[in-house]
């Protein structure tokens, strides 16, 4: 008896112990991708799920080939709460700090989301030499600015998705082709109280007025309002004609329900717009609002045939996470996980500046076209033709879906006026 029970004992030690160095051998070759996300908004929790589901695609077929090693992802996801209301700059960056130095990040994508918290943690990058790959939010064209600007500090800095210039370039496109095709000419802008947003209805306001429209008014609102009829009846009594939009919050989904319910006579276009994102805005405003356009970013979070992998994304996505690709974040963040594979094998090491050099070199097609980065900047180089560069998608919400209008190049259809306006 005294046999059989030090026979057990010895092979219950054996056993833990072979399985505490399995795992610490494992947890070794795993390379580690930490996400600094704001998780309680759709920007964070989109990002969240396309890294996850490029990890899971990947991790399933091998991993990463490291110089003949085959070794998997790993992610680490924390959160960053920089997309809520009041919560400091310096939160985020601790947040990231903590994914850099307790989960020992080898490489961070996905965010901090918003701009100012994504500028100031470009320093903390820099000083850890941190390859990081901006997936969701942060639309400001300063990011890449400063890169080209202090290349030697700032290299370690990607961003895979458009930014307020680029979409501001997508929307007046659009709104030179309602200008000819129904004579829109007066926009009133309505913006979220953050960087981006003032920065992008700034820029919007000079460019469309040197192009011949008429900027009837602005109106900021901060952060958790729940109340947009002011600015809404502002906009019809100058006689407005498209009210385009810069919002991330969520609470913009009541801003278009007061649009509907007030039958506002213009057309509301949001550059960012969070809410009619997201595929349950139909259901969450009882159908109020149908022809809300809004920008995506980039193809592939909206259906379209941008290239041969985009629906096949699409249908993974929602196949996953019980719901279809949300917004602006889904499928930049998918595709920064293969970027970053792709470079990692070409480079045959995680050496952060050799990645960043193969990263640089990046021309591979994806989700929403083909992917090179300017190597100055760092930027993801925009086309309106997947073919030449990452194009973007604006959607319209028509009968129920989330029908894309631009660019011409991947549209499914293309934009329609209220009646309340026909007439």
């Amino acid at each position: 008896m005294k046999c059989i029970k030090s026979t057990f004992l010895f092979t219950l030690f054996a056993a833990i112990t072979f399985g505490f160095f399995t795992s610490h051998a494992y947890a070794k070759k795993s390379i580690i991708i930490g996400a600094p996300l704001s998780t309680a908004y759709l920007y964070g929790w989109d990002a969240e799920r396309g890294i996850k589901l490029a990890v899971d695609e990947i991790n399933a077929k091998g991993g990463v080939n490291v110089a003949g090693e085959k070794r998997p992802f790993k992610v680490e996801v924390i959160d960053t709460r920089d997309l809520e209301p009041g919560v400091p700059v310096s939160e985020a960056l601790m947040a990231l700090e903590r994914l850099i130095l307790n989960k020992k990040a080898d490489f961070i994508l996905g965010g901090p989301n918003r701009s100012e918290a994504a500028l100031a943690a470009m320093s903390l990058l820099s000083k850890h030499k941190k390859v990081s790959i901006v997936t969701s939010g942060v639309l400001t064209p300063k990011y890449h600015a400063l890169v080209a600007q202090k290349y030697d500090k700032f290299k370690y800095c990607f961003r895979i998705h458009g930014e307020a210039k680029g979409i501001v370039g997508d929307m007046l496109a659009n709104f030179m082709e309602l200008k000819e095709k129904h004579g829109l000419t007066k926009i009133f802008l309505i913006a979220q109280d953050v960087s981006h947003a003032r920065g992008a209805a700034k820029v919007m306001g000079k460019v469309a007025g040197s192009k011949g429209f008429e900027i009837t008014g602005t109106e900021i609102f901060p952060t958790g309002t729940t109340d947009f009829s002011m600015g809404l009846l502002k906009a019809k009594s100058t006689g407005s004609q498209i009210i385009n939009i810069w919002m991330d919050m969520p609470e913009s989904a009541i801003l278009l329900k007061q649009w509907y319910d007030l039958k506002i006579p213009a057309l509301p276009f949001g550059g960012t717009l969070a809410a009619a994102e997201q595929p349950g805005f139909w259901k969450a405003t009882n159908g109020r609002g149908e022809f809300t356009l809004c920008n995506v970013i980039n193809a592939g979070n909206a259906p379209s045939d941008a290239t041969p992998w985009t629906m096949k994304f699409y249908n993974a996505y929602a196949k996953k996470w019980g719901v279809e690709p949300e917004g602006l974040g889904s499928s930049s963040s998918y595709m920064a996980v293969y970027t970053l594979k792709e470079a990692i094998e070409r480079a045959g090491t995680l050496d952060s500046d050799k990645v960043v050099t193969a990263l640089e070199q990046t021309d591979i097609m994806g989700v929403y076209g083909r992917l090179k980065f300017d190597p100055k900047s760092h930027q993801v180089i925009f086309a309106k033709d997947p073919k030449d560069g990452a194009v973007g998608s604006i959607l319209q919400w028509q009968d129920g879906k989330r029908i894309v209008v631009f660019p011409k190049s991947i549209a499914k259809g293309e934009i329609l006026l209220p009646p309340w306006m026909k007439k």
